[in-house]
């Protein structure tokens, strides 16, 4: 009996499941048997809050197959908590957007998503990157001022301070009752003003900016790669020695200006690359030349001062990034004495009070604690500190997925605006490929230690693709119901490092893996080739099949 829930799951082989320890299975696999745990009940609401939050958007579109289905099978209610609207486009029928401990608009999934009756709602949709928003032509509108702590809720309307239809003696003037929206299912908004909003007028655009042109080669990958050498018997040390390759053959060019997003799932090589880069590791062979200059070899506690600041890092979690007995000025100044800024005490603390100008806080959080700010802001100190030495490089490792929302926005478009400022190279780590899509100049995607396909946003976004990147495209949720999807759902993680298939690193989970005759995917790894305008695919397939691949996102009335 106690089997069932894990089959039901779709979990292989339920026995060595069950008897397996939990740093044993993936996060996919680990999602899996709390969802299994829950139904064992058999309850009537299943709660889910935030699910899929921590996994791969591969394995995230899996997970949230398995729980509509696992919803329509037991008969099961459930209330699905999460910040990301395309999720809850696909996955609920109702919403019910909530905003400072209040319900401000609620509704069908149709009705508030098409017909949104609620400023905080409208602002929400408008600092997500939907398909057509641009880092110049179209930037995203980010929500002003901050969130209120619960002793801190204005009268009135909760939202009124960052209201663009905010009205004085009307919104603030008493508590607010959610209202009925006519003709619509139990659609219901907390706004006194929302029958007066002209909700299809156009978005305000506005600054915008002129695509600048890259400059200059800063960095260059050339046949990069990095292995671990670990004993079999990993426990204990014994045993017989086996290669991880974690990165095999890395090849490219980042240019002065440019923003290079770096796609694929856990485990793909990403954060290996992004040490080696570091010099956190040194690598087993290829090259690395920053101006260049050879760093591949060199550790960082070898590199000088110069090299260390020209490369630095924005990591994901703004929480835990941070000295919790240090003030916020106090890191930033430890950041320039290391990079050697600044003569004097007082030259460092005027250099530390402009970083904070350039990241848009106010000079007094200085003297604050991290305990003081909200993750946003603690994500701009530390984009301020990794600027602080005058950065050639900054790898921003999933900058804003610890991030709510509506402070995505805010952050996506600081990075953007330094970036122009300083010309810095930005190497965008994320599996996001919707942020991706709107910030990124050219893309490159990994799988199993490869570069499985690179080019220019739009070449990786329109086909041909490689067939990983294919699958990618397919389970970014959008937020957007005129959007339909091509339905591609890969099975299985992502192989061992340790032990990777033959032939082609995606051979195991590709859907198009019998369009090559022979049984070449099984033999060799493909070579990467090039396609139009230099864009490059690491494939078997052949031109044909690559000429006839349809693409994965459409507009409905397309």
């Amino acid at each position: 009996m106690k089997k069932r829930p894990i089959t039901d799951v779709r979990l292989p082989d339920p026995e060595r499941m069950l008897n397996s320890y939990p740093h044993q299975l993936s996060g996919g696999q680990q999602q899996r048997i709390v969802i299994a745990m829950a139904l064992m009940s058999k309850p009537s609401l299943l709660i889910l809050d935030e699910p899929t939050t921590a996994l791969d958007v591969t394995v995230e579109a899996a997970v949230v197959d398995l729980v509509k289905d696992l919803g329509k099978k037991y008969g099961t209610s459930m209330l699905f908590i999460s910040h990301n609207l395309g999720l809850v486009l696909e996955t609920c029928d109702r919403i019910c957007v909530m905003y400072s401990g209040e319900a401000v608009e609620t509704g069908s999934i149709a009705d508030v998503f098409d017909k949104m009756q609620h400023p905080y709602t409208q602002a929400l949709f408008r600092s997500i990157p939907l398909p057509g928003a641009d880092k110049n032509a179209r930037p995203l509108v980010a929500i002003p001022g901050n969130f209120p702590l619960p002793h801190e809720r204005p009268s009135g309307c909760n939202f009124g301070p960052r209201c663009d239809y905010f009205e004085a003696g009307r919104c603030d003037a008493g508590d607010i009752k959610m209202d009925k929206v006519d003709g619509d299912d139990r659609h219901g908004s907390r706004c006194v003003k929302f029958r007066e909003i002209d909700w299809n007028a156009p978005i305000v655009v506005g600054q915008t900016f002129e695509k600048g042109a890259p400059g200059k080669v800063v960095l260059k990958i050339d046949n990069l790669k990095k292995y671990y050498e670990v004993a079999a018997n990993a426990l204990f040390g014994g045993g017989n020695k086996k290669v991880v390759k974690a990165n095999e053959t890395l090849s490219f060019e980042a240019r002065e200006s440019e923003t290079l997003a770096i796609v694929g799932e856990s485990g793909c090589g990403k954060s290996t690359f992004a040490k080696v880069l570091m010099g956190l590791e040194t690598a087993t062979e290829g090259e690395i030349l920053l101006d260049n200059t050879p760093i591949q070899d060199v550790q960082i506690e070898d590199r000088d001062t110069k090299t260390i600041s020209s490369v630095q890092m924005v990591f994901q979690n703004p929480f835990d990034t941070l000295n919790p007995s240090m003030t916020v000025g106090r890191q930033i100044i430890r950041a320039l004495e290391i990079f050697g800024v600044g003569d004097t005490e007082v030259d460092r603390r005027n250099r530390m009070l402009e970083l904070l100008d350039l990241v848009k806080l106010p000079r007094e959080f200085a003297d604050r604690m991290p305990r003081q700010l909200s993750g946003g802001q603690k994500q701009r100190v530390g984009i301020a500190r990794a600027f602080s030495g005058g950065a050639r490089i900054v790898i921003a490792d999933e900058p804003v997925s610890a991030l709510d929302v509506s402070v995505q926005a805010a952050v996506t478009d600081l990075l953007m605006e330094i970036q122009r400022n300083e010309k810095t190279t930005l190497l965008f780590i994320s599996h996001d490929l919707s942020i991706v899509r709107y910030l990124a100049d050219r893309v490159m995607v990994m799988y199993l230690g490869h570069v499985v396909e690179i080019g220019n946003t739009d070449q990786v976004f329109s086909p041909p693709y490689h067939p990983y990147t294919e699958a990618l495209l397919s389970a970014v949720p959008i937020a957007d119901t005129s959007i339909k999807k091509k339905h591609v759902v890969l099975d299985g993680d992502i192989p061992s490092a340790m032990n990777p298939p033959s032939g082609c690193p995606f051979q195991t989970r590709c859907g198009w893996k019998d369009k090559v005759q022979g049984g070449l995917c099984d033999r060799e790894v493909p070579p990467m080739r090039t396609m139009s305008g230099g864009h490059q695919i690491k494939c078997h397939l052949p031109e044909a099949e690559l000429d006839n691949m349809e693409p994965v996102i459409k507009i409905a009335a397309e």
